[in-house]
């Protein structure tokens, strides 16, 4: 038994190749498939199997793709009904692969439909080696039940019940392989740490160790944080079966004034993933600004309206190819074209820039002492306000001014920041759209102001 563990930095998602002398199993994968592929023939392995353990929420699989390109027969749970070809599995069901058995346990809980895999290598013993428990059970913390509306207490007991009764009941040695690591919103406090054991959960993982069934389900049905508009659609979509890759039409050049006659068309929308800075110094009306060098993955899919076509504006043509990526990634698969020589090359054409001053720490200070009529927006999360805020700063988390910017006067001067700049850019950007036209973003965020020793107050 070999375990290769591949990471996915943004969406913090976790993959593995298990294998044994000559084939392998592929599980939970994420949608550019290659990166397997690859690995397993540099290995001799042949890729044989590919195991989901539920219908992710917050990233497109790659099943297919690789069922596509290698001929592996894909597993995936019995409740999920998934519609492409399958085997589907449940408690009781095992899975062969070399000397390894892998027992199938109906684990319920982050979504109706989860399974875990036990692994049991024969080479070196009878007991549990590990286990790929998907998003039931992480180091540090426990899969979030909240995403399925008006079932998260069901789901935060079926959890329980996953937890203490079946996944608990594992050796303390059992080796934790779970689906994500901290960085996603698929849990509420996950550990850095990207693997553990069963004991080492048992003991130390504060979720755990709420022994109630009650008072866990109360535990994870409040004060959950906000869930991505993407975790509502991708569930369905893995269920279904994603488009295959090689099927996506690739994007194309498109030069300022047929880029600036799309956008008048209506329908689409401009996504600009260059930094806070660059944005604020010139971009496109109506553009989002989704900095790659941030979380773009998350925030692309929770705010980019999914029925549109989209039109990219990058720093270069490199960004092109990984705003692509990252789109795809989390269902975003309707990319049509990027601007042929970004806005250089609009403004040359003599095309109109909006713009955004940039605050500095100092400038910010300034504000808060001798600017009272300012509207200072706080847009990171609560729990983020709640740990230390300007004085005066109402609090909307950035995904929420889509729907709550009447709550802000939009001819007042407006000054927006977050921790670094990057969702404050585009909380202004989602306010633009709106009607706001005196906006101020703070370069550097509240990281900035506190390290040049400003108060809070």
């Amino acid at each position: 038994m070999l375990l290769l563990p591949f990471f996915t930095p943004k969406i913090a998602h976790s993959s593995y190749i298990l294998a044994g002398n000559k084939t392998c199993a592929v599980i939970d994968p994420r949608r550019d498939v290659q990166i397997y592929i690859d690995a397993a023939k540099a290995a001799g392995w042949r890729i044989t199997h590919v195991l989901e353990t539920h219908l992710h929420a917050d990233f497109i699989s790659g099943h297919l793709d690789l069922a596509q390109k290698t001929g592996a027969t894909i597993y995936a749970p019995d409740m999920g009904r998934c519609s492409f070809e399958h085997v589907p599995v449940s408690e009781g069901s095992e899975i062969k692969l070399e000397d390894m058995t892998l027992q199938v346990l109906d684990t319920p809980g982050h979504t109706p439909e989860h399974v875990s895999y036990v692994i049991i290598d024969s080479s070196r013993g009878t007991e549990p080696v590990g286990v790929f428990c998907g998003d039931t059970l992480f180091v540090g913390d426990v899969g979030r039940p909240d995403l399925f509306p008006g079932r998260a207490h069901e789901l935060a007991s079926a959890l329980y019940s996953s937890l203490h009764d079946k996944l608990l009941r594992l050796p303390d040695f059992c080796e934790v392989y779970p689906a994500h690591a901290a960085g996603s919103l698929c849990g509420r406090a996950i550990a850095a740490k990207r693997q553990s054991t069963i004991g080492f959960e048992r003991r130390h993982n504060p979720a755990l160790l709420i022994d109630d069934r009650e008072a866990f389900i109360a535990s994870l049905t409040t004060d959950m944080p906000p869930a991505p508009d993407h975790f509502g659609r991708c569930s369905a979509i893995n269920g279904k079966g994603p488009a295959l890759v090689s099927s996506l039409l690739s994007p194309r050049a498109i030069e300022p004034h047929d880029f600036a006659a799309l956008v008048e068309a209506g329908s689409t929308v401009v996504v600009d993933t260059r930094s806070y800075a660059s944005f604020g110094g010139q971009y496109i009306a109506g553009a989002f600004s989704l900095n790659l060098q941030a979380n773009f993955p998350t925030f692309a899919g929770w705010v980019v309206p999914p029925d549109k076509d989209i039109l990219l504006v990058t720093s270069n043509s490199a960004e092109v190819t990984e705003a692509i990526e990252w789109l795809r990634r989390v269902g975003m698969d309707r990319t049509v074209g990027f601007l042929n020589g970004g806005t250089p090359a609009w403004a040359t054409s003599g095309l109109p820039l909006k713009h955004v001053p940039q605050l500095s720490s100092q400038e910010l200070r300034e504000v808060v002492q001798h600017h009272s009529e300012a509207v200072i927006a706080d847009v990171r999360a609560r729990s983020e306000y709640e740990s230390g805020h300007i004085s005066g700063a109402i609090n909307i988390p950035v995904a929420d001014l889509r729907t709550r910017y009447a709550e802000l006067d939009s001819s007042a001067e407006t000054v927006v920041y977050c921790s670094s700049g990057s969702r404050s850019i585009l909380g202004a950007s989602l306010l633009a759209q709106r009607g706001f036209s005196r906006l101020m973003n703070v370069a550097g965020g509240l990281s900035g102001y506190l390290a040049a020793g400003f108060p809070l107050g």
